[in-house]
């Protein structure tokens, strides 16, 4: 135990002094042209606008007032992706492993949520989305500093992606939260039943410090619609934004920063840990999917808020999101089931599972960028593809990813990413991106180009790829000199609920 408390300081101790390295790197110089200023859509993901952002000028205006509605709608939609995790995503998990593992998977999602929750409102919410540089932010909100203002006797405010609408900081920096905290619990899956418990805690720590912390600030930092009060601004706002964002990429609620960031940490984790025991010539069967139907289901609901919440208003795109979630989860299912039944000659229950999850993840990008038809379309193609992802593209990579993170996650936001470059296309029913924020302009079908569009999804797919391994390498070299990665062979062979933590998870 010594050990681990040693070993998280240290992780620690690195993982502040890298932020404040970071607030030292000189800013992007990278300036985004008039015409695609903001290829951040009309309501782009929880794309988080800085609470600080509004320019002097407006301190002069009238005080904003966050609206009740909007306000109730975040709450509710934070709630909604709390339970995607506990207990959706553990149990979803939890029900894939063998009987033996089952409490050690719960644990570790449990755990790590809970563990990246206390760091988000340390410093993580700070680093993520304050103004600092185009690739980190700063430590004005370090232990949530100024979330009171004041002079002002109130909560200080965060914009959405109207202008003149508002909503309480500390909603924004609760449901934000959320997010962090599963895409560090996906991870878990990628080496479930082989690795250490206190391995996974320092992995985490040093992961989300450098890898999702930088990525979700890179995508979704800018400087919010308020801060556009003119021409000659332009050129300043966009390049106080993330470097993603600067490029134009859309994310609605994490294609990027949530799914292929995650997928790519746990298949390094998966190289790095190395297979199971008897990978390949012992079976390791589901112990109940019956356990993994209960969490996809509750997967799928609690999506609606991670989704549709991600519009940060209860308006229009949050109902366009809701829909499209919807229906692309529904395509999906049935897509896997056709591909199964074609290449098995039987449908499976686990397969209609991770189709759901399939086609939730491929329309996180899109959700509130591309119309209905769109979201048809890429539900159906993450059905195929990440079928794929699991049977032949896992054997092509040859790594025990042993709930097919990369597969579903990898595949499906890769797929969703690049074809929301496609469907955003006003000409194809999308909504388009806002093309002058000054003015609040949409783009027109005439001047939108979807190849340039879909090379700019893929340039932020191959950034996040690229941050996401190499970070994951390092961290997890550092973790295996430090506490070691993995448990050893009679651990293994005997389960971790026992072994790692005592219990069982079934009696007699």
């Amino acid at each position: 135990m010594k050990k681990l408390f040693a070993s998280l300081a240290l992780g620690m101790s690195l993982c502040f002094g890298g932020a404040a390295f970071a607030q030292t790197a000189p800013a992007a110089e990278a300036k985004v042209e008039a015409k695609a200023e903001a290829k951040a859509e009309t309501a782009t993901p929880a794309t988080a606008p800085a609470p600080a952002a509004a320019p002097a000028a407006a301190e002069a205006a009238p005080a904003l007032v966050p609206n009740k509605g909007d306000t109730a709608w975040m709450m509710v939609a934070t709630i909604l992706v709390i339970m995607m995790v506990v207990p959706g995503l553990a149990l979803f998990y939890g029900g894939l492993v063998r009987s033996k593992n089952m409490l050690s998977v719960l644990m570790q999602v449990m755990v790590t949520f809970s563990l990246v929750t206390v760091l988000w409102f340390i410093y993580g919410y700070s680093l993520a989305f304050t103004e600092g540089n185009a690739y980190i932010g700063g430590l004005d909100r370090l232990f949530m500093n100024g979330i009171w203002d004041n002079a002002a006797g109130t909560f200080a405010n965060a914009a959405t992606f109207s202008k003149g609408v508002v909503i309480p900081e500390i909603t924004f920096a609760g449901f934000q939260a959320t997010f962090a905290g599963i895409t560090c619990a996906l991870i878990v899956g990628a080496f479930a039943e082989r690795i250490k418990f206190s391995a996974v805690l320092i992995f985490m720590t040093l992961w989300f410090t450098f890898s999702y912390l930088p990525i979700a600030h890179m995508v979704w930092f800018w400087m919010g619609p308020d801060a556009y009060t003119a021409k000659e601004v332009v050129d300043e706002m966009n390049g106080k934004a993330g470097f993603i964002w600067q490029m134009g990429a859309l994310d609605f609620a994490g294609g990027t920063v949530v799914h292929i960031n995650a997928a790519v940490a746990g298949l390094v984790g998966a190289f790095m840990i190395g297979k199971r025991i008897g990978y390949g010539r012992e079976a390791m069967t589901p112990h109940s999917l019956t356990l993994t139907m209960v969490g996809a289901s509750l997967l799928w609901v609690g999506w609606f808020g991670f989704n549709a919440g991600s519009a940060l208003e209860a308006n229009g795109f949050a109902a366009l999101a809701f829909v499209n979630t919807l229906l692309a989860a529904a395509a999906a299912v049935l897509a896997w089931c056709v591909g199964e039944a074609l290449m098995r000659g039987k449908a499976s229950m686990l397969g209609a599972a991770s189709g759901a999850v399939a086609g939730l993840v491929a329309i996180t990008p899109a959700a509130g960028n591309v119309g209905i038809g769109g979201a048809l379309v890429i539900g159906i193609v993450a059905g195929f593809a990440c079928l794929w992802g699991v049977n032949g593209l896992k054997k092509m990579l040859g790594a025990d990813d042993t709930l097919d993170v990369f597969g579903v996650h990898g595949v499906g936001g890769i797929v969703g990413a690049l074809l929301t470059g496609v469907f955003n296309s006003p000409a194809l029913g999308g909504p388009g991106f806002v093309a002058d924020w000054t003015t609040a302009t949409m783009v027109t079908a005439a001047d939108y180009s979807i190849a340039a569009q879909v090379w700019t999804q893929a340039k932020a797919v191959l950034v996040t790829i690229v941050w996401s391994g190499v970070v994951s390498l390092v961290a997890f070299k550092l973790v295996d000199l430090t506490v070691g990665l993995r448990v050893s062979e009679e651990a293994e062979r005997e389960g971790l609920d026992i072994t790692s933590h005592g219990e069982t998870a079934y009696h007699g």
